[in-house]
């Protein structure tokens, strides 16, 4: 009786812990559910799947350190087909970690998530799963010592066009990498989530997915060190914020004339030809009171008028009288009408 009663206390303290493969697979399926959410990002739902991931996973990395799976001695096919998936763990946390929503500690975040993705590279690299470079970080750039006398490095330098034309390279083929693994995934998916799959292709599935996961992680080191610099000098914006100009307050300009002397200002005004010397109605009252308005005529003398009429008079003469010459001049002018628009000839007041 107590021998069956201590078997099933244990095998309650066994469904009570969940297993290391369960953990992996639910913070899986919250990373892919939070990845290809239609929500944003920083709501509720979303982030409590988040928080949700990351504890699983969290806790499948401390099982997994504890039981060893994984030796820089070994050879990839050395791990076992049911380890594989371990691999993707640091991955995973770091893509979790990258949909954290928090300004105030944002800084802290991507570095650990670079912490991450680091990490789960370094361990495809020990296992040569895929040929690629590692990011550059502070013991890689230190392992590169000066050369005696070459003095200190200008501020400045001039952008190497060979090496990016070789990250441009890198990066397509990166990117045609991730399109023919993604293609290979979805053929094998269907049949590993079965549970029909054999071996050799559950293999294969689960390496295809640490590739995916490389090309991922680069990506991901490379936006984040862009962030990253971005976030420190918006720390150090914030600690040293720059002073206000304290400029004196100088007092208004007053209006000058653009003129040699004080002669010829007063001769041409102020030097503008568009600035007026009077209103409207001061110019009104001032030709009204002249008399040369439209509407007013323009007063002419006795003389002139009868001068006028006589003139008129006497063409009218000569023309009943068919006089040659008076005839002539009044054809020449009605033809010289005819092609010749009115007032073609006054080139008065034009310049």
């Amino acid at each position: 009786m107590a021998a069956a009663e201590g078997t099933s206390e244990a095998q309650n303290s066994e469904s009570e812990s969940p297993k290391l493969s369960d953990l992996l697979d639910r913070g899986w399926k919250l990373f892919e559910d939070v990845d290809s959410t239609n929500e944003p990002t920083g709501s509720n739902p979303v982030q409590v799947k988040v928080k949700r991931g990351l504890l699983q996973l969290e806790e499948a990395t401390r099982m997994v350190a504890q039981l060893d799976l994984f030796s820089r001695n070994e050879e990839l096919e050395e791990i076992a087909t049911a380890d594989l998936k371990y691999l993707m763990l640091p991955a995973l946390l770091g893509g979790l970690t990258m949909k954290q929503v928090n300004m105030a500690k944002r800084l802290e975040q991507v570095q650990r998530a670079r912490v991450y993705f680091l990490d789960f590279l370094k361990r495809c690299k020990d296992y040569n799963i895929m040929k690629f470079e590692l990011p550059k970080t502070k013991e890689n750039s230190a392992d590169t010592p000066e050369e005696e006398g070459s003095g200190p490095k200008p501020s400045f330098n001039p952008p190497d066009l060979i090496a990016m034309a070789t990250q441009r390279q890198a990066k397509i083929e990166r990117y045609k990498q991730k399109k023919d693994t993604e293609a290979k995934l979805s053929e094998i998916k269907a049949a590993v989530e079965s549970g029909q799959a054999e071996d050799e292709t559950i293999r294969d599935f689960y390496l295809l997915n640490v590739r995916k996961w490389i090309t991922i992680a680069l990506e991901e080191i490379e936006s984040i060190d862009q962030e990253m610099e971005i976030l420190k000098r918006m720390d150090e914006f914030k600690q040293n914020p720059p002073k206000p100009s304290q400029s004196q307050q100088r007092p208004p300009m007053k209006p000058f004339i653009l003129t040699k002397d004080a002669v010829q200002a007063r001769v041409f005004g102020a030097g503008y030809p568009s600035l007026p010397t009077m209103t409207v109605d001061d110019w009104y009252e001032q030709h009204r009171k002249q008399g040369v308005l439209p509407d007013q005529g323009i007063p002419r003398s006795a003389a002139d008028i009868d001068n006028e009429e006589r003139e008129r008079e006497e063409k009218e003469r000569q023309i009943e009288n068919d006089d040659e010459e008076a005839l002539q001049k009044a054809r020449d002018w009605d033809n010289w009408k005819d092609t010749h628009r009115r007032g073609y000839g006054n080139r008065k007041n034009m310049g």
